[in-house]
């Protein structure tokens, strides 16, 4: 198949065509370039068998991909290589405005990654938001197929790889340590019962309940039919044996790594503390962000958006008639059970079930703001037990491209108190439709697009959408109350407030304790939910500033085409400019705007003409 270039909105898009619609002519320059960018991402995909499963893909289903050293730097000089072969093999002028949109962002993408490879071991490879310990649980529990037999068995090769794999996270862990690079204290007691949970019950502990991994292949190998009922037996043994030779004793190893290095850790916050620290935040900020934005500005704009968001709450305060300061507004959202369901199965159940309402309402609405829709489906779940306490509030995971597994709006109910009603709506709108889940979808299942594309992201496009859709929704008539649309601001608030304690954090080497007392002072977060945070940034420097800084942008791309184009500015064609090119960083988004307006533009000017 080829790809054939059409124009809608007057912006390139594609098609995809059969050969035999361009038998007898030559490849052009921007259709061999389209085979580069695909043959670069296979070979990628080809060696990353965690990533093929995410991606719905069952070749090489029974591995775990390579984490060792020297995989990381085979992967960097494939970068190298790919984009001198970028450059050398390609004429830019000779491409047409699609292609060159591909070519910049695949050197924009490989010229970051090369960059970052200094930064390699900068990272926390063990952290509670995200780390490798939970690399293992989240691939067999949510994303490994078992529907059949040969899929039983690669989960079954999965488990007996578990030991070698977790022993590559240790070598990851012992090299940064010997590097100066350990987490915070905090972070270990969390990891460490996250670990622990793994290998509480069967058959770790004979008799008890069975564990969350054995529970689970348990439960999804009674549900294969056509098995003899020897083969059943057959498979639960080799499963019980894995688990007890290869789980089992790779997480204990990993638990006693990280028992030693607690007592190394100091509680110092900021990655100003590691070997060029400075340096490493300054690109943190810079791939978040996708801007050239400095530490001291990023702060600034912060301190800004938090003073002009409160003026906005304290309006809301005036409308519901509460007397008092925007503090003690505050502590009264905090403390009034009303605003609570209860933390109970009952209280988790209803907000399982109103979340999943909202978004089902909300894709009623869609038409009416959008012209492109996704196919793939949206589900909405409780984060499990075994990770919940570490876990982040809310968190959105992507559907499988070929349809075999929907996309999830996670919801984290370990505490109820951490999860208002009144910010329900506004944060099933950015987890789930508008938000990540229209936005990805729709990035997937582009059709002609270069794979690295669809797949890839930028957390400031990614993320700016997520916090556009929050506010969306506002002139969707969506927000059902006063009450409601507070809540809005308050996830807002909570965004504007991230610029100012990332940046405080890091670069002004604020302490734990100092971030946590200025969210308390700040927003009407309860003290749970803002500790959970500030623990966020520690472990994730830079990425929480993309919020604010993409949402800002987008709205103000927006504003600019609505100036621009007055009565003809049509939202549902914006949103299509924003959405159908997939991810990309923010001056490109805003080239893409700009150049759509002026098209507008022109095309009204020649009917005028006309």
């Amino acid at each position: 198949m080829l790809l054939q270039r059409i124009t809608l909105f007057g912006l390139p898009c594609f098609l995809t065509v059969g050969c035999a619609a361009l038998a007898g002519r030559t490849e052009t320059e921007s259709e061999r370039l389209d085979r580069f960018f695909d043959e670069a991402f296979q070979t990628e995909l080809s060696e990353d068998p965690v990533r093929m499963s995410y991606m719905g893909m069952q070749d090489r289903a029974g591995e775990w991909t390579d984490l060792s050293e020297e995989f990381e730097a085979q992967k960097h000089f494939a970068n190298l290589r790919n984009l001198e072969r970028l450059h050398r093999e390609n004429d830019f002028e000779s491409l047409d405005p699609a292609a060159r949109l591909s070519y910049r962002l695949f050197e924009y993408q490989a010229g970051l990654e090369i960059e970052g490879y200094r930064f390699r071991d900068h990272d926390y490879a063990v952290n509670q938001m995200h780390g490798l310990h939970r690399l293992a649980t989240n691939v067999l529990l949510n994303v490994q197929p078992m529907e059949n037999e040969a899929q039983a068995e690669a989960y079954i090769e999965r488990l007996q790889g578990a030991a070698p794999m977790l022993g590559q996270i240790v070598e990851i862990l012992e090299r940064r340590e010997r590097k100066g690079v350990l987490p915070p204290k905090f972070v270990f007691p969390l990891v460490i019962q996250d670990c622990r949970n793994l290998l509480t019950g069967a058959p770790f502990e004979p008799g008890a309940e069975a564990s969350p991994i054995w529970a689970d292949f348990q439960e999804r190998l009674a549900k294969i039919e056509d098995l003899e009922p020897a083969r059943r037996r057959a498979l639960l043994r080799k499963a019980e044996a894995a688990l007890v030779d290869s789980v089992g004793p790779g997480y204990r190893e990993l638990i006693a790594t990280l028992v030693r290095q607690e007592s190394l850790a100091t509680d110092d916050a900021g990655v100003w503390k590691l070997p060029d620290g400075e340096a490493y935040y300054r690109y943190r900020l810079r791939r978040s962000t996708t801007t050239n934005l400095d530490a001291d500005t990023i702060h600034a704009m912060g301190l800004a958006e938090v003073k002009r968001i409160h003026s906005e709450m304290a309006r809301i305060q005036a409308q519901v008639g509460f007397e008092g300061t925007l503090n003690q507004f505050f502590d009264h959202l905090r403390t009034d059970p009303s605003f609570y369901y209860s933390n109970d199965e009952t209280g988790k159940a209803a907000y399982l079930a109103q979340a999943t309402a909202l978004i089902d309402h909300m894709r009623e609405q869609l038409p009416r703001f959008f012209r492109t829709l996704p196919q793939a489906k949206i589900e909405v779940r409780a984060v499990e037990p075994y990770r919940e306490r570490s876990a982040g509030k809310a968190f959105y995971s992507s559907p499988a491209p070929d349809g075999s597994r929907p996309g999830v709006y996670y919801a984290n109910l370990y505490n109820m108190a951490d999860m208002p009603r009144y910010q329900m709506e506004a944060l099933a709108y950015h987890e789930g439709i508008p938000g990540h889940h229209l936005q990805i979808a729709i990035a997937q299942e582009l059709v002609g697009v270069p794979r690295f594309r669809k797949f890839g992201g930028y957390t400031a496009y990614s993320e700016g959408w997520g916090l556009y859709s929050e506010w969306l929704p506002k002139e969707m008539g969506c927000y059902r109350d006063p009450m409601s649309d507070f809540g809005r601001l308050a996830m807002e608030l909570w965004r504007a407030c991230r610029l100012v304690v990332d940046t405080g954090i890091h670069h002004k080497r604020w302490t734990r304790e100092e971030a946590i007392a200025y969210l308390e002072e700040n927003t009407p977060n309860p003290s749970g939910d803002c500790r959970k945070a500030v623990e966020r940034y520690i472990v994730m420097p830079g990425q929480a500033t993309a919020y604010q800084i993409g949402k800002l942008r987008i709205m103000e791309l927006r504003a600019y085409a609505e100036t621009q184009l007055g009565e003809a500015f049509d939202l549902r064609d914006f949103h299509d400019v924003i959405l159908l090119s997939g991810p990309v960083p923010l001056d490109i988004l805003e080239e893409r705007v700009h150049e759509w307006v002026a098209l507008r533009q022109a095309k009204a000017k020649g009917s005028l003409r006309g």
